[in-house]
């Protein structure tokens, strides 16, 4: 327990005042924990405190239209956790009497939540002696140990788990878990971790081996995929053009322009011959604008973007392919992935 000691030393004099560390509200808990997941904490304090306010209870949430919540998710990107997060409230309030559980053989059955977050959940709210292992603890770890395996194999998963669970303490459990996440966080950053102050210098095998930039380690990721769209801005009459996108893809259920991809750069010449262009707009259709590309980046996927300003869309195309009108003022109503969220926000000057 030298360790964890140790550590938690550490933490109560440079942990820094987080909402959902002042609370033991399973829900409350989860909310932060699904937030936070592939987001800073300065990105995803905001919203924590929208969702909060507007649903302080997972009743609330429960309660809740899938727009509603992939409308206040807007901007914060891997949309399938708001989709994962609304089906179990729905689930806690049909199952579980509206009772957010807090045991990890429960939390962990649950769409959505993995075994970090069944951990975090259960370690937070009831000390449950559950091991957290993210990002920063896998880094902590590594270094502390000289760990060479690959953070993103079934072998060192498994491996880091296990280290982890011996480490914990189980009197102080959650203390325990948010210590090493604060530490791998603000102490041992990836870049430039602040060694010299570090309470473990004299037994970290990274520091004293000189390994500190070469741990953790990680295998290459995916490669990137590149998708080109032009993006078509059919306005009339106050109204504005738009779709609900599919669950197949990205930006799964929300709401975007009509649209064409290329797999590959295409001029706007190329673009006038493309069969649907020549079927969805009608005679000789007036091209007002077209904007620069526009750059999107996502994990593994990197958008190019044009915006088509146009007019003449043929009407049976909008009924067969689900596209609907609405009002440019209500537009903001309907979730939209941050890239068109954006452009219309500026093409509109709306909000």
């Amino acid at each position: 327990m030298i360790f964890s000691n140790e550590l938690i030393n550490w933490y109560r004099i440079n942990k820094r005042d987080l909402p959902w560390r002042n609370t033991t509200d399973a829900y409350l808990i989860w909310l932060s924990e699904i937030i936070l997941q592939q987001t800073r904490v300065e990105q995803g304090m905001p919203y924590f405190l929208r969702f909060s306010e507007q649903y302080p209870t997972v009743k609330n949430f429960a309660a809740a239209s899938e727009d509603d919540i992939l409308r206040m998710w807007q901007g914060l990107g891997y949309y399938s956790r708001g989709r994962n997060m609304l089906k179990t409230a729905k689930v806690i309030e049909q199952s579980f009497n509206g009772i957010f559980p807090t045991a990890y053989a429960d939390l962990i059955k649950l769409t959505g939540i993995g075994e970090y977050t069944a951990a975090a959940i259960s370690s937070f709210s009831v000390n449950e002696a559950k091991a957290v292992v993210d990002g920063n603890v896998y880094r902590l770890l590594a270094r502390y140990f000289g760990i060479d395996t690959p953070i993103n194999t079934g072998k060192g998963k498994k491996q880091f788990q296990e280290i982890a669970d011996e480490l914990i303490n189980p009197a102080n459990a959650a203390e325990h878990n948010q210590a090493m996440i604060e530490f791998g966080a603000l102490q041992c950053k990836p870049k430039n971790p602040n060694c010299e102050q570090c309470p473990f210098i004299t037994s970290c095998f990274a520091y004293q081996h000189k390994k500190v930039n070469e741990l953790p380690v990680k295998l290459k990721k995916l490669k990137i995929r590149e998708r080109y769209f032009y993006f078509f801005l059919a306005i009339k009459e106050g109204q504005i053009l738009i779709k609900r996108r599919g669950n197949e893809d990205i930006w799964a259920g929300l709401h975007d322009l009509p649209s064409i991809e290329f797999i590959e750069q295409t001029s706007l010449d190329q673009l006038f011959v493309d069969q649907n262009f020549q079927d969805w707009f009608s005679g000789d259709p007036i091209i007002h604008s077209v904007s620069d590309q526009i750059k999107h980046i996502l994990t593994h996927q990197r958008i190019y973007a044009r915006f088509v300003h146009i007019e003449h869309i043929n009407p049976e195309f909008t009924q067969e392919n689900g596209w609907f009108w609405v009002n440019i003022d209500d537009v903001s109503q309907f979730g939209q992935p941050k890239l068109i969220f954006e452009f219309l926000k500026n093409f509109f000057k709306l909000y």
